[in-house]
């Protein structure tokens, strides 16, 4: 915290990769302290937003079993890691006995979304309109659950895998599709217009969740959208949309005190993203970017940095890397000051790494400047490894 101008309403760890235990260990220590030491009562991850829902049902109250939670409460395969399932436990023995306003939160930040497609918006549609209906006059609601039914017809016309690389699998553009866009705007509009009735007839957090619900149903009628899009900007929008998916869950997480994010490297970082998809380049602003830009000093981001993963064949980093820089110091893991980095640096401009496998992104050396520290570990171990789905 001592790198920091200000003590972040949202402070953001990235991971280079997915699947190492390792990584996820130093979250669960860095976690923790800032509970017990910075106030801290939220941990926000790169997972399901709405399966999200059930584990932090059952480490705030103990709905459900540990088991229930790690098997129903994760997307991308996460529930697979032993460091989750820790933090999970852990969260649930800290809130035993304490008041509400002293319970650990957890939270998914990302979208229904894998990366072979998206969820049928239906959950979080029903669910929305579920809770208006329970709290305001029946006319003033857009339509019946049956109108949503019918609009919606069954949930594998959503989540066919062919739509992903074929735009005309998709059923985001048809006319269902629009109408049904129409009404979750009309529904979301509604939340709002009754926000001062529906605050004082809610339970502690119901309001939160109807919020989280209309954000991911506009959200993911949008990402359909842009799926049965024929145009060479297609991946561009639909990378944007799950960007500002993220980033829309993440800045109404930060709205209720202090919170730890992480996530991928990529997600988190201030700087633009870009990646090649079938020869071509594809540019979009991630999700730490925009929060960065909306909160201001009230956004860190801290990028971790890795020296090997020999069993991915990454070997130890070529000394005029950063993470060269870093392997040649004598500890296992440091938090690592940029500016003091860039000092010692001086004139030396790193060079870039590059990596053997897909699954690890190395720092970008012209990044440096725009993170606020870099978490660096010397090695991964073999054996501690979990392979998520995406």
């Amino acid at each position: 915290m001592g790198l920091l101008s200000a003590r972040p309403r949202l402070l953001a760890l990235g991971e280079p990769t997915h699947g190492e235990d390792v990584l996820l260990d130093v979250r669960n220590d860095l976690f923790r302290h800032l509970v017990e030491q910075e106030g801290y009562r939220t941990i926000a991850i790169e997972s399901d937003c709405l399966t999200g829902l059930v584990v932090d049902d059952y480490v705030t109250s103990g709905t459900g079993t540990l088991d229930e939670a790690m098997e129903r409460g994760f997307s991308h395969g996460f529930g697979a890691s032993a460091a989750n399932r820790e933090l999970v436990r852990w969260m649930r023995a800290y809130n035993d006995g304490r008041p509400a306003s002293e319970r650990l939160r957890f939270a998914g930040f990302d979208g229904p979304l894998e990366i072979t497609g998206a969820a049928s918006p239906r959950q979080a549609l029903t669910a929305l309109h579920a809770y208006l209906t329970a709290r305001v006059d029946a006319d003033l609601l857009p339509c019946t659950p049956e109108t949503l039914d019918r609009l919606l017809g069954t949930d594998d016309r959503w989540t066919n895998p062919a739509a992903m690389m074929d735009p005309s699998r998709s059923v985001g553009q048809t006319p269902e599709a629009k109408q049904l866009r129409l009404l979750a705007d009309d529904l979301v509009a509604l939340l709002d217009a009754q926000t001062p009735h529906l605050v004082a007839a809610s339970a502690p957090g119901d309001w939160d969740r109807a919020r989280m619900y209309g954000r991911t149903a506009t959200g993911l009628l949008r990402y359909h959208f842009w799926m049965a899009d024929p145009s060479p900007s297609r991946m561009a929008r639909l990378l944007g949309a799950r960007a500002s998916m993220m980033a829309a869950n993440l800045l109404a997480i930060a709205e209720r005190g202090p919170a730890l994010a992480y996530a991928h490297n990529g997600h988190l970082q201030r700087n633009k993203s870009g990646m090649r998809m079938g020869g071509l380049p594809v540019q979009w602003w991630s999700a730490g970017a925009i929060v960065s830009a909306r909160l201001g000093d009230g956004y860190a981001f801290l990028a971790t940095a890795l020296g090997t993963i020999r069993h991915h064949g990454v070997e130890t980093p070529p000394p005029d890397t950063i993470e060269g820089h870093l392997y040649a110091l004598p500890e296992d893991r440091y938090v690592v000051d940029t500016r003091r980095l860039a000092v010692a640096l001086g004139d030396v401009t790193p060079a870039p790494r590059v990596s053997p496998w897909f699954g690890y992104s190395p720092l970008d050396p012209a990044h440096l400047a725009s993170n606020d520290g870099i978490v660096f570990v010397r090695d991964v171990p073999a054996g501690q490894t979990w392979w998520p789905v995406a």
